[in-house]
């Protein structure tokens, strides 16, 4: 785990995938940058390879996070291999493991994390399960990302989410208080956003929700709205009680 990694509760995890990429990814993500300060809402953007040094140099507060990378060092070999020494040097902040349609073995998941730390990569591990992700958490990443694949892209959060959030948190933070957490996938609009955060998720994210959008600058801004929305709203209320109780 990177000490002092720089991200706060509430955030939000942009994921452009394959559906964004070059000029349009970082117009995007320029326009991300500007919603960090307005809403005080930290945001990740996981970007293209490509276009994380681009996206870097115009921006000053979203972290980048790339895709992937390989557990690789630099030397002879590794044709294709992503490199986490050039990521780092391309700009990223961070790097996204263990994604559904990116999987790693156990192993290699806690080598590749320690590949990250090395190189001052934070790393955002994603976990299906909560036994997967109370697993995750004894390799120390900076963040687990948990999502069902059944939900990714097509899915949609119902109301059981509340009992699952406070189940993954409890196991992963009985662990490791550190690591913070993301409860993603089935994010289809802010009404989502909103809910999942209400319900006791620290940060929560998007990708088809925003790609497919008519508009997805505006939902972007409408889903970091409701971000700092529900995430003010679970304070007042935690203070409120708090008040009670003194």
């Amino acid at each position: 785990m990177i000490s002092g990694y720089n991200l706060s509760a509430p955030f939000f995890e942009i994921g452009p995938k394959v559906y964004l990429y070059g000029e349009q990814a970082v117009e995007l993500a320029i326009f991300a940058d500007t919603l960090v300060e307005k809403y005080h809402v930290d945001i990740l953007f996981t970007a293209q390879y490509t276009d994380i040094a681009p996206i870097a140099k115009k921006t000053s507060h979203i972290k980048v996070l790339a895709q992937h990378m390989d557990c690789v060092y630099p030397g002879r070999g590794g044709l294709g291999s992503v490199l986490p020494e050039a990521l780092a040097e391309a700009g990223a902040s961070g790097v996204m493991l263990n994604h559904a349609e990116k999987p790693l073995s156990f192993g290699t998941l806690n080598k590749t994390i320690k590949r990250a730390d090395e190189v001052g990569l934070a790393s955002v591990v994603c976990a299906d399960t909560p036994e997967e992700a109370a697993a995750i958490a004894h390799l120390s990443p900076n963040v687990i990302l948990a999502e069902a694949p059944e939900l990714i892209g097509a899915g949609k959060r119902t109301k059981d989410d509340s009992e699952i959030i406070q189940r993954v948190n409890r196991n992963i933070w009985k662990i490791n208080p550190d690591i913070k957490i993301l409860h993603g996938a089935g994010i289809t609009d802010q009404g989502d956003v909103y809910e999942v955060i209400f319900r006791g998720a620290q940060g929560t994210g998007s990708t088809s929700g925003i790609m497919k959008a008519k508009d997805p600058f505006e939902m972007t801004e409408k889903m970091i709205s409701a971000v700092r929305a529900a995430w003010d709203s679970t304070q007042a209320g935690r203070k409120t009680k708090d008040d009670c109780i003194s």
